[in-house]
């Protein structure tokens, strides 16, 4: 969900245009007392991360907020950037990397209103073939690792899984694959490991006997914060109380979430592509039942020493209030 700062820069004429329409969109405004927007389109990335938003559609738990939610399928913010800044998208869902990334830039300000997933053991990392001859961290060095996006996530965090063996990131080569390309590119020997995660990494160990190398959820990103959902601060501003709609809803939906995996693998495949076996067997990250900024801080410290952010982002400004 993320992309690097030269995609960033890209978008800064088209954001210019788009700021010159800013609005709320065409949602009716309600009665004195409720919220501001009483119809929001939320930006979904078709991704576990989400199922707490389909879980309080379904439950009725934003209708009873007097909120009526429809979604659009996204990829990353970024991609989006200009339907978030004149009101086509009212909140959406971000990874950390790409929300800091995106502050960093300067091409807009946002706000994370709901912490969606918290890392676990085990759901992404660098995984090699069976038959490969690297055996730990340090063996990595002078090899290629494939990654989904350059300058997200996954190099981010196995850039502190580096630095942590004594190895440098600049010892590495990150080179971008689609996560649904990557065994391919391992198989070919195109790339010497990838960064991956789940359903991708039960499937690499089912079709190339693959090792995880590196944990990259564990020691130095342990309980790493991975994404939740934003708005843009100008939005967040002009709708406080829709925002705190949004957000108790979402949230009675994370608690559900984080106590039932029931209620989570239930919902998975009706959108995304994973299949219901494969969703009630594969590994999850933890759900969040808060927003802390202490959380967000780590992220951002670790995109600073990875050098992926030009300064130090403060989290408490990205944290709605």
């Amino acid at each position: 969900m993320g992309v690097g700062r030269a995609c960033l820069a890209g978008l800064v004429a088209a954001l210019a245009l788009s700021a010159c329409g800013a609005g709320d969109g065409a949602a009716a405004r309600p009665s004195a007392g409720g919220p501001e927007k009483t119809e929001i389109t939320v930006g979904v990335v078709p991704v576990p991360s989400a199922a707490p938003l389909f879980i309080a559609i379904e439950k009725g738990f934003f209708k009873e907020e007097g909120l009526t939610v429809r979604t659009e399928t996204i990829q990353a913010p970024q991609a989006v950037m200009p339907k978030i800044l004149n009101g086509g998208i009212d909140t959406f869902l971000t990874s950390y990397v790409s929300l800091i990334a995106i502050q960093d830039s300067g091409v807009a300000k946002l706000k994370m209103l709901v912490e969606s997933q918290q890392g676990a053991p085990g759901v992404n990392g660098v995984l090699v073939t069976g038959d490969s001859p690297l055996r730990e961290i340090g063996d990595l060095k002078g090899k290629k690792i494939a990654v989904n996006v350059v300058k997200a996530l996954g190099e981010m965090a196995t850039s502190a899984h580096l630095r942590a063996a004594g190895l440098s990131p600049a010892d590495v080569s990150f080179v971008p694959v689609p996560f649904a390309e990557q065994l391919a590119a391992l198989r070919a020997g195109r790339v010497d490991a990838a960064w991956t995660t789940e359903p991708y990494i039960s499937a690499a160990k089912k079709d190339l006997s693959a090792r995880v190398l590196v944990d990259t959820l564990t020691g130095p990103t342990e309980g790493l914060p991975l994404d939740g959902w934003a708005a843009g601060a100008d939005w967040a501003a002009r709708n406080p109380k829709t925002a705190a709609a949004f957000q108790r809803a979402l949230g009675r939906a994370q608690k559900l979430a984080a106590a039932d995996r029931s209620e989570v693998d239930r919902v998975i495949p009706s959108f995304t592509r994973i299949p219901a076996d494969v969703a009630a067997t594969m590994t999850l990250a933890t759900f969040s039942t808060s927003l802390d900024a202490a959380r967000i801080q780590r992220v951002a410290d670790l995109m600073s020493e990875s050098g992926l952010t030009r300064t130090r982002i403060d989290a408490t400004a990205l944290v709605a209030g």
